[in-house]
């Protein structure tokens, strides 16, 4: 019998029969294999009878605690001399819980969307990294992604210890973390992964934290009656759309055998070959009816096991679609969320396998005529895109409509965001509190772009409640500044993602904070950059020089300070120029989508300059793209067509080209020194008329 049947059965059997019994019970997150943070009170908690006597012993300690009138107790071990195991850990009041291969060491909470959230397998060099990760220092807690309106006590989750078995599933921001420090301090190391991928940050927050923010609140109030609204709604669009369908005789006749269109080995002759995204039109192919298209993919080894997302974007019409003749999806009018839905969903893991596959999508078009008015970046099957060369089918066709007619089809209401404020905050951050860590991982942001501005007000609040909920008001909180990430620009102008990158770094105001910036790791056509390890890494190094007292990490790049005009150039100060401003040389290409070795040749905005991504204005706020060098410590911008100027930015772009860095090899933090209006400075929190 192995270690986790002998000691788990019992304590399986224990919560079972714990309304009966009421037993000692504790949080799944007190299990085998966990890490323990070194402290001198590290908090041990669960339930069991009221005024029921606990005793918890590891390694020669023992303390005590006795279960409160709710049936909660809490106790604390002191660990600040402990070695770092491993030990047994022994709970017992009338039941006894026994929980070997316990560590201590520093334990780190990892939380955000679904960069940190990727696994260490989707990452570059995964296969290398994956078969020499064998490290028992190394340990994470995935937390089970469930979102409640309350706060829990418990969240499902298991310990388990980086090895090549595991690893490949680990976060890999997480796991080059860790590696990074199990190397420098020779402890162990636990991360807890409370990631969740797409999510926004209001969902993370604590039902205080949006009642402390009137937007928040109000945007959370909107939400929900949206919510509340959408059932009744959606019910009467679904009566109805298939009264109208009825009543204009265009129901679906159905396709009595898909694999005639969506089969490996269909005859593709007599299709029409059409470009997506666009209209799906051409010789042969109906304004309204059920159109099959289809596309032969070339499914990189990359991606082999792997569950992985496509997305189709909005579209007037309905489907079915295939992957090798297999319908793994299905959009039809009693389904469908909302008007301006994106076809969003995943081709099965067992499916996914390297070489050829077909692509098939049954569009029934009862109203508008088929399209797909997605731009590229909205049009992929993971990290493959679909835009380009398709070919297309008819079925069958209806008779055009009137527009008239066409206008009276009722429409599908706006689905509301799934996630509710505070969802995820109580039923993943909640059932953890006070586990105690050294400090918090954040990484998340690109969920909020729509509402940059109105970030800055919320990030601040989240912090400190976070630290309020762990009663540790200079718990260090650590984040990455999101990733360069789109097309990219010729000219200057507003971005939504620098507007983000700005409301973060605002955040640095924060006692006890710090930032990762990544503006140099990100992917034009691929959100998910797969150069996890610098992202790890600097995560890493920002909590060596700050926690760990490691005086010769340079953790930061240069950070704006202050600016001052000098006739027709603006001189630059920087905070964190450790070793030094470099102008690190720009490569001739950018990358794309490295998972498919995709890159493209730079152009550069400013080719006769020393530095690249800085753009300058005058004072009509009219801005171009500007000459800059290093002159010291300082940096020096100006521009011709600038000639009094104002103001300069840097790196303010979705995915900008930038080159400013320390000596640390560290990336200058994007910047501007104006107070400008900028672009998402008139939306706000929620859902509804005027709000993201």
């Amino acid at each position: 019998m192995n270690l986790s049947s002998r000691y788990f059965l019992p304590l399986a059997i224990f919560s079972t029969l714990n309304a009966a019994r009421a037993d000692v019970t504790l949080p799944r997150i007190f299990s085998e294999h966990m890490v323990l943070m070194k402290s001198a009170a590290t908090p041990i908690w669960g339930k069991a009878d009221p005024a029921e006597h606990i005793s918890i012993s590891m390694n020669g300690q023992t303390t005590h605690a006795t279960a409160g009138a709710d049936g909660k107790w809490k106790a604390t071990l002191d660990l600040r001399d402990s070695a770092p195991g491993p030990f047994e850990m022994t709970v017992a009041g009338k039941n006894k819980i026994v929980i070997p291969d316990v560590l201590v060491g520093q334990v780190w909470l990892l939380m955000g969307q679904s960069n940190p959230e990727r696994p260490l397998k989707e990452s570059a060099n995964a296969a290398a990294e994956i078969a020499r990760s064998a490290n028992p220092l190394l340990r994470t807690f995935q937390i089970e992604k469930k979102a409640k309106d309350t706060p829990q006590d418990d969240a499902n989750g298991n310990w388990t210890i980086a090895g090549p078995e595991t690893a490949g599933n680990f976060s890999a921001i997480g796991y080059y973390f860790g590696k990074r420090l199990t190397k420098e301090l020779k402890v162990p190391v636990g991360v807890i992964n409370g990631t969740w991928g797409g999510t926004f940050i209001e969902a993370w927050a604590s039902d205080e934290v949006i009642k402390k923010d009137p937007d928040l609140r109000t945007g959370e109030e909107a939400r929900r009656k949206e919510m509340n609204d959408y059932g009744p709604k959606k019910a009467t669009y679904t009566k109805e759309f298939s009264e109208w369908l009825k009543t204009n005789g265009r129901e679906d006749k159905g396709c009595p055998d898909p694999s005639i269109y969506a089969g490996p080995n269909v005859s593709t002759d007599d299709w029409t070959p059409i470009t997506l995204p666009g209209k799906v039109a051409g010789p042969k192919i109906p304004t309204n009816g059920a159109i099959w298209i289809r596309k032969e993919i070339d499914v990189p080894a990359a991606v082999q096991g792997n569950l992985i997302k496509a997305s189709l974007g909005p579209m007037p019409c309905f489907e079915r679609t295939y992957w090798n003749g297999k319908m793994i999806f299905e959009m039809t009018y009693h389904q469908i969320p909302g008007e301006g839905y994106n076809h969003y969903f995943a081709i099965p893991q067992e499916d996914v396998v390297p070489g050829k596959a077909i692509f098939a999508i049954r569009l029934f078009a009862p109203v508008l005529p088929p399209a797909f008015p997605a731009d590229s970046s909205r049009f992929y099957i993971g990290p493959i895109p679909l835009a380009g060369k398709w070919l297309a089918k008819a079925e069958y066709s209806l008779p055009e409509l009137t527009p008239a007619v066409a206008a009276s089809a009722p429409k599908p209401p706006r689905q509301p965001p799934a996630l509710k404020a505070s969802g995820i905050f109580n039923g993943v951050v909640h059932p953890i509190i006070p586990y105690g860590v050294a400090g918090i991982l954040w990484y998340q942001g690109e969920s909020n772009t729509g509402i940059a501005y109105a970030y800055r007000t919320v990030f601040p609040l989240f912090i400190k409640d976070i630290r309020d909920k762990w009663k540790q008001p200079d718990l260090p909180f650590y984040f990455c500044q999101i990733a360069n990430y789109l097309p990219k620009i010729n000219m200057p102008r507003d971005s939504a993602w620098a507007e983000l990158r700005e409301s973060q770094s605002a955040a640095l105001k924060e006692p006890n904070t710090a930032q990762a910036v990544l503006i140099d790791l990100g992917e034009s056509e691929d959100a998910h950059f797969r150069d996890k390890l610098d992202a790890g890494e600097r995560l890493a190094r920002i909590a060596l020089a700050k926690n760990y007292g490691r005086r010769d990490v340079i953790y930061s790049g240069p950070m704006y300070e202050s600016m001052e005009v000098e006739g027709s150039r603006i001189r630059l100060k920087f905070a964190h120029t450790d070793g030094g401003l470099v102008a690190k040389p720009l490569s001739k290409t950018y990358k794309v989508k490295t998972i498919l070795n995709q890159s493209a040749p730079l152009v550069r905005n400013s080719p006769g300059s020393e530095l690249e991504g800085f753009a300058i204005c005058g004072k009509d706020r009219h801005w171009v793209w500007a000459d800059a060098k290093i002159d010291g410590t300082t940096v020096l911008a100006w521009s011709d067509k600038a000639p009094t100027p104002v103001a300069v930015r840097y790196a303010w772009a979705d995915n900008p080209t930038c080159n400013l860095y320390n000596g640390g090899n560290l990336p200058a933090s994007p910047f501007r020194t104006d107070s400008f209006p900028v672009s998402t400075q008139q939306y706000h929190f929620g859902f509804g008329p005027g709000r993201y």
